[in-house]
């Protein structure tokens, strides 16, 4: 194989691995290490009572996280023989980090060229009194010149009771598994066959 040959390859491979970072995180189990994060798993605690998790990725909103965690517990109810569960427990946990990129304009004129030093001055606000600014802790003059990106993931987790027959009409907290499954296996989005 030439080194052309070898540089295309590599950049495939690398082009394929971005292009699925790109993508919400679809419809399959979670498996720790996995290229494409996030998924769902399961926990069984007794014969009838699982806890369902599922984790998107910073693309997956929390509306289809919460919606795949609902699709699971229908699947895992059916594939157990049950026809309906009932929520027991259930919540949706945040992971928002903020990151801040300083334009790339701005920083040649003291950049890493000079080691830790970095400019200073002092001035006087106005009702404030004298101040410092220091580009490490804020900067009231060139506010405009950092990008500031918060992203967010998502992750839902319940506690459900499996069990059999007709569910009960009474409680807000059972699903009928059969009809969850139906009404959600539209909106469903599963991992791509690999090529």
């Amino acid at each position: 194989m030439s080194k052309t040959h070898a540089a295309l390859a590599t950049a495939l491979v690398l082009a394929a691995g971005l292009a699925a970072c790109e993508t919400a995180t679809p419809y399959q189990p979670y498996v720790r290490g996995q290229a494409a994060s996030g998924g769902y798993s399961e926990t069984r605690l007794e014969p009838d009572r699982w806890r369902v998790n599922f984790s998107g990725n910073s693309l997956t909103s929390r509306e289809t996280v919460e919606g795949y965690l609902l699709f699971r517990a229908a699947e895992l109810t059916l594939q157990n023989g049950d026809d309906w569960f009932a929520m027991v427990d259930r919540r949706t946990d945040t992971k928002a980090r903020s990151y801040v990129q300083p334009d790339p304009f701005y920083q040649p004129w003291y950049g890493s060229g000079f080691g830790y030093w970095r400019p200073s001055w002092r001035y006087r606000g106005r009702g404030f009194g004298w101040r410092t600014w220091d580009p490490f802790f804020g900067d009231p003059f060139f506010a405009d010149r950092y990008d500031v990106q918060t992203i967010e993931s998502f992750e839902a987790s319940a506690e459900i009771v499996t069990r059999k027959g007709k569910k009960p009409a009474d409680d807000p907290r059972a699903f009928d598994a059969h009809a969850v499954a139906d009404s959600l296996r539209p909106r469903i989005q599963y991992p791509a066959a690999p090529k």
